[in-house]
């Protein structure tokens, strides 16, 4: 019974620490930064032959937060950052941004996050048209390095086995 107790207060302890910090990060920059980032993405993707992956989201939104944790987790870091530019546009409480959601075809009533990918001259590959990111808290970390190396370039001398040429 004792040891029952400290295991208690441990988990109360652990649970009171946690309580005062944030319960989100700054993901996504203020929304008047898409613009200017978007053009930054593209020309630094045209340079270095790599896609521009947009992700479409919020500070607020839990399954933003989680898909930026699986973008940079061990399995995924490497596939994004030799492969894509990634832009974080914010679309504040679904009122900012508006315009490049439309212009590439993100359809913003299915929620957040949402993605597209552009090719390096800026030509839009692919954007999610079900919400399929949007449960991401529901989603096993594997789905979105699935994604992330089915949109990847293809680059010469490169296997299919290869991820990270």
């Amino acid at each position: 019974m004792k040891h029952i107790r400290k295991i208690a207060m441990v988990g109360v302890l652990l649970l009171a620490a946690t309580l005062g910090r944030p319960a989100t990060r700054d993901i996504y920059p203020d929304p008047a930064q898409a613009k200017p980032e978007l053009a930054a993405a593209l020309k630094s993707a045209a340079q270095a032959h790599k896609r521009v992956l947009l992700d479409f989201g919020g500070n607020w939104c839990g399954d933003c937060q989680v898909l930026d944790i699986y973008f940079h987790n061990a399995d995924n870091r490497a596939i994004l950052e030799s492969n894509y530019v990634l832009v974080h546009v914010n679309v504040g409480e679904y009122d900012a941004n508006l315009d490049l959601a439309a212009k590439y075809e993100i359809p913003l009533k299915r929620g957040v996050p949402a993605i597209a990918v552009l090719s390096e001259t800026g030509k839009l590959l692919y954007s999610q048209k079900s919400g399929e990111f949007e449960s991401m808290r529901r989603m096993d970390p594997m789905a979105v390095t699935r994604f992330l190396v089915q949109w990847k370039p293809s680059k010469q001398g490169c296997s299919v086995l290869m991820v990270n040429c």
